[in-house]
């Protein structure tokens, strides 16, 4: 197995690492444990499943920790394509780490209120209950704004994809689809009331989904083609 190769399964399982912790934390645990329109059944569930709520806390650490050696050994792979593409594809990367850690503050401070502290003892249980509503929907706010990011860095991540001639062009055109999808879905959260009952919401960002979760079993199982690259090394 020649190094780029190597390079390839290592990006490809450290990125299976992001997608698994994100899709626990970001999908799996809310759609057991919130109920937007109902605090106090929110309030229950988390109180009487802590340990999982915890656990999608530990899980989006685990994942942003991931995140951040992703690009960077992408940019191992990849810098010979285009090296400026390859340097703007891990600062955007990078920028949505530091946004993402602050924003678990909320999580965490929702654990604060489940455990019942003495000093929120002075609240009732209607307030505390509004109290985790608010932390909870501050942290999706927080996703929001950090989506952009995970949008941006798909396009020169796609793009390196695309014209590398080692792995598949379809996975390149997915990633750029996914940037413009992730920044039309924020904006369009932002800007237009209900847009997540439009049923262009459920649709727009899996592009990114598909091109993500494609280039990631790509690379852990397939790795590169060593002819096409070696190709590039010499030109």
């Amino acid at each position: 197995m020649d190094s780029n190769t190597k390079i390839a399964r290592w990006a490809g399982l450290i990125y299976l690492v992001v997608v698994i912790t994100g899709l626990f934390s970001l999908m799996y645990v809310p759609s057991k444990l919130i109920e937007w329109e109902n605090p106090k059944q929110t309030f229950n569930n988390i109180s009487s499943s802590r340990y999982l709520f915890s656990l999608s806390i530990a899980s989006s650490i685990l994942c942003y920790m991931a995140f951040t050696l992703l690009p960077l050994v992408l940019y191992k792979l990849l810098k010979n394509v285009n090296g400026t593409y390859a340097k703007l594809m891990v600062i955007l990367a990078l920028i949505s780490v530091p946004i993402s850690f602050i924003n678990l503050q909320s999580k965490l401070s929702v654990l604060t209120i489940i455990d019942a502290a003495d000093y929120l003892k002075i609240y009732k249980t209607e307030e505390l209950q509004a109290q985790v509503m608010l932390l909870l929907k501050n942290y999706n706010n927080g996703i929001l704004i950090v989506q952009i990011f995970w949008g941006l860095w798909l396009y020169p991540f796609g793009y390196l994809v695309y014209k590398s001639n080692f792995l598949p062009k379809v996975l390149g055109v997915f990633l750029m689809l996914g940037c413009l999808g992730y920044v039309i879905n924020v904006f369009g959260r932002i800007t237009i009331p209900q847009f997540s009952s439009y049923a262009i919401s459920s649709y727009i960002t899996l592009p990114a989904s598909i091109g993500e979760i494609g280039i990631c079993l790509w690379l852990l199982i397939v790795g590169v083609r060593s002819k096409s690259i070696n190709t590039i090394h010499q030109n």
